[in-house]
């Protein structure tokens, strides 16, 4: 397939037969491996070589804002064709959970509603992986009981009750970093620490939503889903987040538009 730019009339020409050496855009056919985050893979479209900025800002523009995009032909064509390119590429039905932007295009809605017809993975927004750092309390109750209200073999407490203060204010200033962290910083600086165990059988989520988030994650296939990526600052956040929750399982990048070389030089970073 084609996409050119006609110069003179300014718009877009859609051609889905045939390939030219005028196309601005073409599909990636094989994916990008990303060493750094595990098998990774970027699919979609990709401009070529000799695209200057202004039309690929032009292009970019015409894709992600054009209004009821469910009734204009070519561009709902060029979506599906993306996605029938993943398809091909990879089984959606072995894919468990959809990451989008929480704030999600009209092209990230219709490309959702379009994979529906493969396979019906869950849907989660991408600020509430970002998120769950935030959420992480600290159960004091148990700890106390556990640990903090011990008692030697005579029977006397193994704590003064200023030992106990002083651990309390430690607590409250751990939880106070993590909060400021991301899942990557913790899960580096924990693997080093010989508080692990003990931090890691009482650090809980603060609400349940977030825990059964975590454990999702955790054990099921992922597809990362994003319109255009330009920079790949958000993918590389994401991507880093979902590789420390889920060291084993498949993670798939799917974006409409993105740069041939954008995860290879961004991911690696």
């Amino acid at each position: 397939m084609g996409v050119t730019f006609d110069k003179d009339l300014q718009r877009f020409v859609f051609d889905f037969e045939h390939d030219g050496a005028e196309d601005i855009v073409s599909l990636t056919g094989s994916g990008y491996q990303v060493e750094a985050f595990g098998r990774c893979f970027y699919y979609g479209y990709e401009f070529a070589d000799q695209v200057d900025g202004n039309v690929r800002s032009a292009f970019i523009k015409h894709v992600k804002f054009t209004e009821n995009l469910q009734n204009n032909q070519d561009l709902t064509a060029f979506i599906k064709k993306a996605v029938d390119n993943l398809s091909h590429k990879i089984n959606l039905y072995d894919y468990d959970l959809v990451v989008t932007p929480e704030s999600s295009s009209r092209v990230n809605l219709y490309m959702i509603r379009y994979i529906y017809r493969f396979a019906q993975p869950t849907l989660r927004k991408m600020e509430l992986v970002k998120a769950l750092p935030a959420s992480i309390s600290f159960d004091m109750d148990a700890y106390q009981q556990s640990y903090l209200d011990d008692v030697l073999e005579n029977g006397r407490p193994r704590y003064t009750e200023a030992q106990k203060e002083e651990v309390k204010q430690s607590i409250a200033k751990m939880l106070d970093m993590i909060h400021k962290k991301d899942y990557f910083t913790i899960a580096k600086d924990v693997k080093k620490s010989k508080y692990r165990p003990y931090m890691m059988q009482f650090l809980r989520f603060a609400t349940k939503e977030d825990e059964e988030l975590c454990a999702t994650i955790r054990k099921q296939n992922v597809l990362v889903l994003d319109d255009v990526a330009t920079s790949g600052s958000t993918l590389n956040e994401v991507l880093r987040v979902l590789r420390i929750l889920n060291e084993d399982n498949d993670i798939t990048i799917f974006s409409l538009i993105g740069r041939k070389d954008l995860m290879a030089d961004v991911m690696v970073n």
